[in-house]
């Protein structure tokens, strides 16, 4: 017994040794020497998780929960159910078992662990680098378990007490705490050595579709895998060694940290081997990634150029077809798959998860109007939500996902995570989605009929149904510039003014003092002409501020106002719609007289200073800068006789001319679709080309 112990001491001198000056290059040689596959293509994945299952057992953590417990084992993983699992372990069984027998043989002699390990490669001379390391870790899992085994079962079978004691293993239960550090080595260089091996299969597996064995990262990868396969069959070499320490020797040796050293030293290579594998496999299963989104997007591409019979291939390529009920229906409160959109008309409501509850509200109110209106059921509005893949998934986000969904009466995809990146990409690139939600109109075959509806929902409503780019067309051509336009359904008391007759102002900006001095001159102005006027505050398109304009109007009953944020949000949103579907029907500003008009609103809307618009009899409209108007009002008597003559507007807008502004600083701020804005846009007030900045602004408040 002491000469054993002695001769395995000095072994593993030898090993420190050969740890500390080997040079993986002279390995790397043997080893290559070594291997001559046949070209069997064997499927080791299952047996690797048969193998997994027994690691995981073949402790003394589990030994110590499972004694007493014999009969509430856990399941065996589903992999064992495998149908290739039988024959494949049939073919391997006898190699396995020789591989097992033979190390321990070495093992239980003087031979160094490197020539044992050689001898592994030599028996596995003929089988790929995944089959060599699978091998060798189920002659471990053979070896190893079998003793776990019985030291699990000695204490209640006779069988496994009669073999502890004929094979002398110490009292392994009651010895736990001074072989703690041994098998807390073995256990996190099992697990390194799994690790390692999943690497090495996950390299087999890359489809060869997508990327050669000739690319730069499978190349250094595979560079690695024999010198990685040979410290995987080492590290094996080294467990079964601790295993044949413990058997027929002595208490007062088990406790020796020798051996622990020698396996986290192992471990320790393993590790660093691993780490390597892992950033070269990221490396190309981002490049297959890409491929296979490029070949995805292609193929998303080609659909949306070809005729089809139904709208079914679009959507089962838009929305995940690996899912069977992508669809959530948040009326019925059930999943569903796409069929139920087959032939219907499809609107894609594309946004991100910041949706502001004024955009959601109106468009639920106009997705109503048209339910009411058309008796048949042929057309869904669908959410596809787009959400930033690179950020985590946070609770947060969930229950911005969530709280959208439950106010929505359409369908919706089931989860943002349904959303591939070759879809996330054609809607960035061909649909121009950026921050701003659109929606795309898909007809009954599925071709895109309208790329962006939203702005002409805005604008018309549910008049503007099936919200395709003809039907916005043939609006526009029904449309002149006149303030039933702007108001639209937004406020019925003003269209009630419009149809008495009454003169009507709307004006806007944040500058107070304007605001008191120029309502006040003209209800005087209107007064003294004897024009009946209404006059209502409409904020600006950034709300920051109005509220306390509200405030103030409000207390000192300076005029009427819009006391729902929505209404404002509304207003300056139609007006943006304008341009944008103006714009996307190839409209300028120089040819284009509604285009002049709401270029200057939007310029009003993006200055602080005042500005007011006022009509009569609807057609009759006249828009002021604040002050240039307020000036006019304080000069009324040198213009007061002209207002019997000529009417009050042309009065006023005769009165104006003389009131130029010499020196101006236009802003044009439109949100979102920067792709569709043109690149030469001329000033509404002096008509020379504007110069274009770039604004990035996080929110509106």
């Amino acid at each position: 017994m002491a000469a054993s112990t002695a001769q395995k001491l000095h072994a593993i001198k030898g090993e420190r040794h050969l740890f500390s000056s080997s040079d993986d290059n002279i390995i790397m040689k043997q080893i290559q020497q070594t291997h001559s596959p046949e070209g069997r293509d064997l499927d080791v994945r299952p047996v690797l998780y048969v193998v997994e299952e027994v690691l995981q057992r073949a402790n003394p953590s589990f030994v110590l929960t499972t004694a007493t417990h014999l009969n509430q084992l856990e399941p065996v993983h589903e992999a064992t159910q495998h149908t290739g699992l039988a024959p494949m372990l049939e073919a391997i069984a006898f190699t396995v078992h020789r591989i097992s027998y033979e190390v321990t043989f070495k093992c239980s002699g003087a031979g160094d662990a490197h020539s044992t390990t050689m001898a592994v490669f030599h028996t596995l001379s003929t089988y790929t680098w995944d089959a060599k390391a699978v091998m060798a870790l189920a002659a471990l899992a053979v070896n190893y378990g079998e003793f776990w085994l019985t030291v699990q079962l000695h204490a209640v079978n006779p069988l496994a007490k009669s073999l502890a004691l004929l094979k002398q293993i110490p009292d392994i239960i009651e010895h736990t705490d001074v072989l703690k550090a041994r098998f807390d080595a073995i256990n996190k260089l099992v697990t390194v050595m799994l690790s390692v091996t999943k690497s090495i299969i996950e390299f087999t597996e890359l489809p060869s579709d997508y990327i050669s064995s000739d690319s730069p990262d499978v190349t250094t990868a595979m560079a690695h895998i024999p010198t990685a396969v040979y410290w995987v069959i080492r590290g094996v070499v080294a467990c079964i060694s601790q295993t044949i320490g413990l058997i027929g020797i002595g208490h007062e040796y088990i406790s020796s940290t020798t051996e622990a050293w020698e396996l986290s030293t192992i471990a320790h290579k393993l590790a660093n081997i691993h780490g390597h594998l892992t950033k070269q496999l990221d490396l190309c299963n981002k490049y297959i990634d890409g491929k296979r989104h490029h070949e995805a997007y292609q193929t998303l591409v080609r659909l949306f150029e070809t005729i089809h019979i139904d709208n079914l291939k679009i959507l089962r390529a838009l929305i995940y077809s690996k899912d069977d009920l992508p669809l959530f229906d948040c009326f019925r409160k059930k999943r569903v798959g796409v069929d139920v959109l087959r032939r219907k008309i499809v609107m894609l409501f594309i946004s991100d998860l910041d949706i502001s509850h004024e955009e959601l509200f109106i468009l639920v109110q106009i997705y109503q109007d048209i339910h009411h209106i058309k008796t048949e059921r042929n057309y869904e509005i669908v959410w596809l939500p787009v959400t930033d893949r690179d950020q985590p998934w946070t609770e947060k986000r969930e229950d911005d996902f969530n709280r959208l969904a439950s106010n929505m009466p359409w369908y919706i995809l089931h989860h943002p995570s349904l959303l591939q990146p070759a879809v996330i990409r054609y809607i960035r690139e061909v649909w121009h989605f950026e921050k701003k939600p659109i929606l795309v109109v898909l007809d009954p075959q599925g071709k895109v009929v309208c790329p962006n509806a939203i702005h002409m929902i805005w604008i018309w409503g549910s008049l503007a149904f099936p919200f395709t780019s003809s039907r916005e067309e043939a609006l526009w051509k029904e449309e002149t510039w006149k303030l039933d336009l702007l108001i639209d359904e937004i406020d019925q008391t003003i269209l009630s003014w419009i149809s008495e007759g009454k003169h009507v102002c709307l004006y806007g900006g944040e500058d107070i003092d304007w605001i008191r001095h120029f309502t006040k001159q003209l209800k005087y102005v209107a007064h003294e002409a004897k024009v009946p006027l209404e006059m209502v505050y409409v904020g600006k398109s950034n709300p920051k501020g109005i509220k306390k304009a509200i405030g103030i109007i409000k207390e000192e009953k300076l005029s009427s106002y819009w006391d729902d944020p929505a209404m404002v949000w509304f207003f300056w949103v139609r007006l943006e719609s304008m341009w944008y579907s103006k714009t996307q029907h190839g409209r300028s500003v120089e040819e284009d007289q509604i285009m002049q008009e709401v270029m200057q609103m939007l310029s009003f809307g993006g200055s602080d200073e005042g500005w007011a618009i006022i009509s009569h009899a609807s057609f009759e409209m006249l828009k002021s800068h604040g002050k240039k108007l307020h000036d006019c009002l304080l000069d009324f008597e040198n213009w007061k006789a002209d207002v019997e003559v000529e009417g009050f507007l042309p009065a006023l807008a005769k009165a104006l001319l003389p009131y130029k502004t010499h020196e101006h600083c236009t802003r044009l701020i439109l949100p979102g679709d920067t792709g569709q804005i043109q690149e030469k846009v001329v000033c509404a007030e002096c008509k020379r080309p504007m110069e274009k900045y770039v604004l990035f602004r996080c929110c509106k408040d």
